[in-house]
Parts: structure tokens; sequence; C-alpha cells
């Protein structure tokens, strides 16, 4: 399975921020014990990539990526650091071209038609649609297949336990970013018992309305 059929096979990639990196490997331990084999770093602190390599030694088995990157540096650090994909705000033809140039997998955030060809052009079909509720949320996402039938995305951006479900019901959303589950606030004061029952409370809506 590539990355992003295991993206899809998980459906909610939580997006972390890490500002000390000894929170990386509790953190870890909360979603994998919640059932969640899956962390998206963000480049927002200089303890990203130290986190990433972390939770690479530790957990093996765990999906990877590296989000908020900004520079080609970053990729390189990030990729370096164990990160088996790359995730972008914004679409930035610099990052996106080397990161396609290097066969790495890479989700560029976007949230119109323009960017959707842009990505096109450049083989990609799966894309972060950022930020989602204020885009347009579900009914943007579902007038968007209609053009672009092929197109997949990643909705994040305001998505929560009451949105997820709406999104990834819509046949070209094939998982969504979120991080209500991993606060900043929970993870700084290690507060990872409540990582793990928010985790495992929307796992448990995913199961119950999507299968």
């Amino acid at each position: 399975m590539d990355i992003i059929g295991k993206i899809e096979s998980l459906k909610l990639i939580p997006v972390a921020v890490i500002e000390d990196k000894e929170k990386a490997i509790p953190l870890g331990n909360a979603l994998m014990e919640a059932g969640l084999p899956v962390v998206e770093v963000t480049f927002r602190t200089a303890e990203a990539a130290e986190s990433i390599a972390m939770l690479k030694k530790e957990f093996p088995e765990m999906l990877l990526g590296a989000g908020t990157v900004l520079k080609v540096e970053q990729v390189k650090a990030a990729v370096e650091a164990g990160s088996q994909f790359i995730v972008t705000p914004g679409f930035n033809p610099t990052i996106v071209d080397y990161c396609v140039e290097n066969n790495i997998t890479i989700v560029p955030g976007l949230n119109s038609p323009s960017f959707i060809e842009w990505g096109l052009e450049r083989g990609l079909d799966f894309f972060k649609f950022f930020p989602a509720d204020l885009s347009g949320g579900p009914k943007m996402l579902k007038l968007l297949s209609g053009p672009y039938p092929s197109v997949r995305f990643m909705p994040t951006g305001g998505v929560n336990d009451k949105t997820l479900t709406d999104y990834l019901k819509l046949d070209n959303v094939i998982a969504c970013g979120g991080s209500w589950i991993v606060k900043k606030n929970l993870i700084s004061s290690g507060n990872f018992e409540e990582i793990k029952i928010l985790t495992k409370r929307a796992l448990s809506l995913i199961k119950s309305e999507i299968g």
C-alpha cells in the first residue's frame, strides 16, 4: 500500500504542534494505544524534525508526516528525520516540484480550482483542502467533485467531531486532518490520557457512521 493509500485507510490524520521533543514519545504512545498509528508533526516549532526522528525510532510502524512545510530545506530535514509525507498549507510550486522530482509524497494545501489544475499538471490528484471550514466546507468539496471527479481531498482547518463525518461521507474525501484530538495545550501539559480519549471518540464516530 502506498502512502496515500495508508492515509485513506486511516481516515484521520492528527495534526500536532510539538514544542518540547520530550513530549513526542508520550504522544506517539497515546495515539498508538488509541488505535491511530499516524501523526503529522507541524514545522511550527524548532523541535519538529527531532520529534519526527524520535517517533520514527520508537514506532517504526507509525505513519509519519511533516506539516506546515514552507521551505525546501524543511522538506529535506523532515525526510531525513523519517517523515513519509509532506503537507503544505498552500500550493508552493517550488516545494511541490522538488517533492515530485524526488518522489516524495506531497499533499499541497489549496482551496480553489486554479490550484487544483496546477496540481493536476504535475501529476497530483490528492490535496489538502485548507482552511476547510472557511473555504466552503463540505458544500464546496461537493461542488468541486463535478469538474474534478478524479481529485481527492484531505480537509483540514476547522474540522472537529461535529463535522468530521460530514466530510468523510463525501466521495472525494478520503481522510481529514485535525488538531482537536491533539490540541497543543494537551501536548504541552502532558495530558495524553485526554488525547487518547479524544482519539478513541473520533475513531468510534468514524466506525459508526462511515464504517
